[in-house]
């Protein structure tokens, strides 16, 4: 039931200590503030790193060749190792546990682009059709490269989306020729990628026209590929061993020289991306609570001081036949008055701050969306308001056992 005077009395109180009730509930919303903002940071950063996990395929094992730094059988070191088509024909043939073979290769520089009056420098890659799963990338119209495509030669190209709207605006582009350093390519789909501004500002062509149209013999940049089905980090990190092994033997050098040949597992630096946010999410609620739980100490001591304060007032009353749970009641509600709001306030400000935030950055690298689950804000409000009844409780408590004898005899 709704008491007036209860409530007047408790707005009274607090007005009457305006800086103590202040510095109180400044501790308890700057607690719940720095909760908000800790966790909204750290799924802003976790959220970064999970879209740039989106530009590829979180299965994907990638093969970067390196220079060689331990002698072996005779052969110095400092030899560059240069992948092939025979590393791609091997790879595919001996390796069942992998599908999506696919290939990179880059091209000197960015290339001169041209549709009609429209020119531009974009990157030129030749691929495998495996290419697509390995980026994850998203077909918005036509189609990627095919191993027709591949087997034949042709002059066809995959655009980015950026690409495709800087050269071609509205219009379709399915079917059109763009120049590529002076040679006719003809345009077969455009696509979406997750992966950054970079890797839709790029074209895909098949690998065998790459190698042949710009002196690129039989050489590659780089491998990809993706594992089959289900497997395991254990699994993986088995096939990455068994596949450091075979480069090894393909391209003569010792197995133990990290720097012949990187062999990447996505999944492996997934895993322990994951394992890594999980550690700081356990971080951020250790400090955000710890906070939290220094402002409701603070909140427990005024209610110990305003206890003390008030002795001759409560005797009183409980001379003119005041229950203790009526005590208790005063005493507990103006302490849940303080932190609900306190916490209100720094709940808000906190969300206000990361929406400008989140406003201010835009898509920063690695950092993205600094928001907090809203489920988790109320969850915080709710501790708060929980945390703000027991902060008064043993307080209220002292208060309805004064006796009114003893009470009235208080300076």
């Amino acid at each position: 039931m709704f008491d007036l005077d209860k409530w007047q009395e408790i707005f009274e109180t607090i007005r009457q200590n305006k800086l103590r009730t202040f510095l109180t509930a400044f501790s308890v919303a700057w607690g719940i503030f720095m909760l908000i903002i800790l966790l909204g940071a750290g799924n802003g950063i976790e959220n970064g790193v999970q879209t740039e996990f989106e530009g590829d395929a979180i299965n994907t094992i990638w093969i970067w060749p390196g220079r060689t730094s331990i002698p072996y059988e005779g052969l110095q070191p400092g030899r560059f190792v240069q992948l092939t088509n025979d590393d791609y024909d091997h790879i595919s043939r001996n390796f069942p546990e992998v599908e999506n073979v696919t290939g990179r290769k880059y091209m000197g520089g960015s290339a001169q682009i041209a549709y009609k009056d429209k020119t531009g420098s974009y990157g030129i890659l030749g691929t495998h059709p495996g290419q697509k799963v390995v980026e994850a990338l998203e077909i918005i119209e036509g189609r990627f490269i095919n191993e027709k495509d591949q087997q034949e030669y042709r002059k066809v190209a995959c655009l980015g989306r950026d690409m495709k709207v800087e050269l071609f605006g509205e219009a379709n582009p399915i079917g059109e020729y763009i120049e590529v350093n002076g040679i006719a390519f003809k345009v077969v789909g455009y696509y979406m990628d997750n992966g950054g501004d970079r890797d839709v500002r790029r074209a895909w062509i098949p690998m065998s026209t790459h190698q042949r149209v710009f002196a690129g013999k039989n050489r590659m940049s780089a491998m990809a590929m993706t594992t089959k089905g289900q497997v395991t980090l254990e699994e993986s990190a088995e096939i990455v061993a068994r596949m450091t092994k075979e480069m090894a033997k393909l391209h003569h050098f010792d197995p133990r020289d990290a720097r012949a040949v990187n062999i990447r597992n996505a999944a492996e630096n997934y895993e322990q991306y994951m394992s890594l946010f999980d550690n700081i999410r356990i971080f951020i609620w250790v400090i955000g609570i710890g906070t939290i739980t220094a402002g409701i100490v603070g909140v427990s001591n005024i209610m110990m001081i305003l206890v003390k304060e008030r002795t001759r007032e409560i005797g009183i009353r409980k001379a003119m036949g005041a229950t203790p749970m009526s005590v208790v009641g005063l005493i507990m509600q103006e302490a849940v008055v303080i932190t609900t709001v306190a916490g209100y306030i720094g709940l808000v400000m906190g969300v206000g701050l990361l929406e400008f935030l989140g406003d201010l950055v835009g898509s920063v690298e690695y950092f993205q969306n600094p928001e907090v689950d809203f489920r988790v804000a109320v969850g915080a409000t709710a501790l708060l308001i929980i945390s703000g009844s027991l902060a008064g409780l043993f307080p209220a408590i002292r208060a309805a056992n004064i006796q009114p004898v003893n009470a009235l005899r208080e300076d």
